[in-house]
């Protein structure tokens, strides 16, 4: 899997971290959940951003409980 995709579903991330543009990526101004790395398979944790898609079912999820 490369890097341009989720560890969680597969698809592809659209991360721009790497950009040039000036205000970058979602990610870097998103919240993430503690909860949601511990879903990213070991060999995948700080090599391959989660999607945007994946942050936001997580999120629904958690405020169901």
């Amino acid at each position: 899997m490369a890097n341009t995709h989720c560890p969680l579903c597969g698809e592809e991330n659209k991360c721009m971290v790497d950009a040039t543009e000036p205000n970058g990526c979602w990610c870097t101004i998103e919240e993430f959940p503690k909860g949601i790395f511990e879903l990213v398979p070991e060999e995948s944790r700080r090599k391959h951003c989660i999607c945007q898609k994946c942050v936001t079912k997580y999120k629904g999820e958690m405020q169901k409980i």
